[in-house]
């Protein structure tokens, strides 16, 4: 059975509830708009959860954030993600893309329920890091400049730890 997870904003205003088969926060994202959006070490730590089941209370105190993203050519486009924030006292709750429908994002630090601790981690879009960031990477820890081919998914069924 999936992990139940519970979640808030700061202030209160904003809870959800989801089902998550891959609940370990093992993913370090280090790209400027999760740094900046919802990034206290540096870097956000996104889960994965089953859309279907995320249950919100407050929504209509939350605000909706999608991020332009510049290509390596000075390109501009509007990210398809949508991400989902407190618009009383900022909290980064979830991101959610339309793209891949079945899945909802939260931000690990959003998450009040006890999680699961990551025997290791992967640091991604470590190319985007800030100057002042000195990433705590392990010995078994992976590491890329950009995304790994590897999903949320086959990390958590390639270490034994998908909750079906």
């Amino acid at each position: 059975m999936p992990m139940k997870l519970a979640g808030s904003c700061r202030c209160g205003k904003v809870s959800f509830r989801l089902e998550s088969h891959a609940p370990v926060p093992y993913q370090l994202c280090y790209c400027s708009i999760c740094r900046k959006t919802a990034g206290g070490g540096g870097f956000a730590i996104n889960l994965s959860g089953d859309a279907r089941t995320l249950d919100i209370e407050g929504e209509s105190a939350l605000g909706l954030f999608r991020a332009e993203i510049v290509d390596d050519d000075g390109n501009c486009e509007i990210s398809s993600g949508e991400r989902r924030f407190c618009t009383h006292c900022g909290t980064a709750l979830w991101l959610f893309d339309p793209r891949w429908p079945d899945l909802v994002h939260p931000f690990a630090a959003a998450i009040d329920s006890d999680l699961p601790v990551p025997p290791e981690k992967t640091h991604i879009l470590l190319r985007f890091k800030a100057n002042w960031v000195e990433p705590a990477i392990g010995d078994r820890d992976q590491r890329f400049d950009g995304y790994p081919e590897e999903s949320i998914e086959d990390w958590h069924r390639k270490r034994g730890l998908w909750i079906d």
